[in-house]
């Protein structure tokens, strides 16, 4: 019997559930480009996601993904040979020190391994390490996508400032953006980089770079920076075809606009708390799971728990069969386990995720947890008994 008719459920951590409503304005022939109303939507978009961000100082948007603004963000302060300090809490750290050198910086990274988030503290004593200022950006992955940690950017911002380094403080909102808290003025944030294809539940193609007059001074004493990558005229454009350095986004555009009225209308902290809400009810399951069988949350700190994705350990026996039962007989598609092998399991087996970022509600959620309980039940998998019922009460007394 097919038990996969219907409609599928992609609970991978990006991209993420796209409502009908965004679809249905993207679904539509293309606009002029040069005058009309075009123009006046995408600076209201532009207006809208900086509420989303929490800052009043500048935004670019580029075409492209959230590799895409990783490198845009480095091409407007760093210079060849520039030193940047990289903690990282994950594969999503590491790959933003990655673009770092591919551009010419030299990346001092600190590991904070797969199962903690940034310790600020460390991140002080290494800049306090460097009396003559040669670290030119910290590089922070708010939450990292791989792994699920979620690391403490007021608090790493606190630490900075307590040594005196004058750092930018660079943070990567790709998979938290609206959906774990964020306040990029208010923590002190100098650069943040987020996509539209997570918390904004758009398809991919379009990201954004948003900047603080620190860090728009550093740019003005870079000697070159790549036509396409400036942020300068993208931010400050004569012309409307700067703010992409060419054609516009259209259709992502449309879809931003009514992706943001939902945002904006649902209120920003509700959608935190809706995010954090489920993640809690997630957690409650698997909690249950795990005090009989090998499940596992990938970060046990709850504080350090990101809203929008959960890491999970199962072993390699049984995270790819799990994966596969519940795409395959149910039509729920999970996260693959990302950046997570070890020798002992070199395709990340004994790993998945699940995204619940954006367009969810607790009906999703339960849904999908109770897929995955049928099938620890299908493939014999040992867990604990009553995880939905802890779901469910974690839900009903929010």
């Amino acid at each position: 019997m097919d038990l996969t008719n219907g409609q599928p459920y992609l609970a991978i951590p990006g991209p993420s559930v796209m409502p009908e409503a965004v679809l249905r304005a993207m679904h539509r022939g293309a606009p002029n480009i040069y005058e009309g109303e075009l123009i006046d939507l995408t600076y209201g978009v532009l207006s809208d996601l900086k509420i989303v961000a929490g800052t009043v100082h500048k935004a670019a948007i580029y075409i492209g993904n959230g590799h895409a603004v990783w490198e845009a963000a480095l091409s407007n302060v760093l210079s060849p040979g520039d030193k940047v300090l990289v903690p990282a809490a994950g594969a999503f750290g590491h790959g933003w020190s990655e673009m770092a050198v591919g551009l010419g910086a030299q990346c001092d990274v600190l590991d904070f391994g797969r199962r903690a988030p940034i310790d600020p503290e460390v991140v002080a004593e290494a800049l306090r390490n460097d009396p003559t200022h040669e670290i030119k950006a910290v590089l922070a992955v708010h939450v990292d996508t791989s792994t699920s940690a979620k690391s403490d950017i007021a608090a790493l911002r606190s630490a900075i400032d307590a040594t005196g380094h004058p750092a930018l403080l660079m943070v990567d909102c790709i998979a938290s953006f609206g959906c774990d808290r964020f306040e990029m003025d208010r923590w002190g944030v100098d650069v943040m980089v987020a996509a539209c294809q997570k918390g904004l539940m758009v398809p991919p193609g379009v990201a954004f770079v948003f900047f603080n007059e620190k860090a728009a001074k550093r740019r003005s004493e870079i000697e070159r920076v790549s036509r396409y990558w400036d942020w300068q005229p993208r931010a400050n454009p004569e012309l409307y075809y700067q703010l992409f350095c060419g054609t516009a986004p259209t259709h992502h555009i449309y879809g931003l606009r009514v992706a943001l009225d939902m945002i904006l209308a649902e209120g920003l902290n509700n959608v935190w708390l809706r995010h954090e809400t489920l993640a809690k009810a997630i957690w409650a399951a698997v909690q249950v799971w795990s005090s009989e069988g090998p499940l596992e949350l990938n970060i046990t700190d709850p504080y350090a728990r990101s809203h929008a994705v959960t890491s999970l350990r199962i072993g390699k026996e049984h995270g790819t069969r799990l994966r596969r039962w519940c795409q395959d007989q149910a039509g729920l598609t999970l996260g693959i386990g990302l950046g997570m092998a070890t020798e002992d399991d070199p395709n990340s087996d004994g790993f998945f995720r699940f995204g619940h970022m954006g367009h969810v509600n607790a009906q999703m959620i339960m849904g999908l947890l109770a897929t995955v309980q049928s099938g620890l039940i299908a493939l014999d998998i040992p867990h604990g008994s009553g995880a939905i019922e802890a779901a469910a009460k974690s839900i009903a007394v929010r």
